[in-house]
């Protein structure tokens, strides 16, 4: 953990106003929310299918692909499937590995579907989907790990998926931030090739649960609480040792050698600090970065896609980042 004691706040005022339409969002997604027990009272499986009921909606819709197809990656634990969306029309040659995120607990492929076939037709690039093993039947680091197996596997293998192993980028939101940043700092660690860039959406880096934003913004009002930050690492996070890990408490890590950055930033959030905090710490280890804040947004508003102008402008300023990033 970055710090024992809390950080020192800022007078208390009125927090910024929400986008309209991602207040529809909230409220859609609240009162669909609604009709389930909360997460933390329930199994696993049960919460889990929940949230997949909830999120259902959203996912549909979106760009069609010409294909996707599915593949069992071997992994040091075992077989870890992973999903492929091809766009119709392919300008990049490479492919964007997506991790969801979910806390390390929820979420799926599928609930992130849309997302990944928002970034596969906006940019033209194939899309590959990690179907990481979730707390707590794994613990950190295995999600880790299958994700760094996925990412030697896939360099190894991209020809036989039409995918040009040279024009690779990593990425994810949340928890799939997170171990995108991990992924990153354990093949540099080791020597391996890295991806041209790292895809940041609204990311967890540490697990400081003191900063500002997460006393202003995690209170329930806007979705991410802090009570669910505990509930995540109190089942991802099995020993005291695990708190201050570098490839999980990323914004203390040595930061250098990483690939570029792409960080999406929102407002109102319990991980706002946490992002302007490793914006700042990767631009100080000369690692080039380009760090949005889209205001009146909320953690998880790319989601919000079908209805939200925020969020499409999200997608197309990332998806340029990623062409330009390709072309150099």
């Amino acid at each position: 953990m970055s710090s024992p004691l809390p950080a020192a706040w800022r007078a208390p005022c009125a927090p910024p106003p929400l986008d309209p339409q991602i207040v529809e969002y909230m409220q859609r997604m609240a009162a669909e929310g609604g009709r389930y027990p909360k997460r933390h009272t329930i199994p696993i499986d049960e919460g889990r299918a929940n949230a997949e009921r909830v999120r259902a909606p959203w996912t549909k819709g979106g760009p069609v692909m010409a294909r996707t197809i599915e593949h069992a990656v071997p992994t040091r634990h075992g077989n870890v499937r992973i999903r492929v969306h091809y766009p119709e029309t392919r300008t990049l040659r490479g492919a964007l590995i997506y991790i969801h995120g979910g806390g390390f607990v929820l979420f799926s492929l599928d609930t992130h579907d849309r997302v990944m076939r928002e970034y596969a037709g906006r940019a033209g690039i194939a899309v590959i989907g990690i179907d990481y093993t979730r707390a707590p039947e794994a613990s950190f680091p295995q999600p880790l790990d299958e994700c760094v197996d996925v990412m030697g596997w896939l360099a190894d293998n991209a020809p036989a998926l039409d995918i040009d192993p040279v024009q690779l980028f990593i990425g994810g939101d949340s928890a799939g931030a997170n171990l995108s940043v991990g992924t990153c700092l354990t093949l540099r660690d080791e020597g391996r090739l890295l991806p041209l860039g790292m895809l940041l959406n609204y990311g967890v880096y540490s697990t400081d649960l003191y900063r500002e934003s997460m006393a202003r913004y995690g209170a329930g009002e806007y979705g991410l609480t802090l009570h669910m930050m505990v509930w995540f690492y109190g089942l991802y996070l099995r020993r005291p040792e695990d708190f201050s890990d570098p490839r999980l408490a990323s914004i203390e890590a040595r930061l250098t050698g990483l690939p570029p950055a792409c960080l999406v930033m929102t407002e109102c959030d319990p991980l706002h600090d946490d992002n302007l905090e490793m914006s700042k710490r990767l631009t100080a280890a000369g690692v080039p970065v380009q760090a949005t804040l889209y205001p009146g947004t909320v953690h998880g508003f790319l989601e919000a896609v079908a209805i939200a102008d925020v969020a499409c402008r999200a997608f197309d300023d990332s998806v340029r980042w990623l062409a330009t990033l390709a072309s150099t």
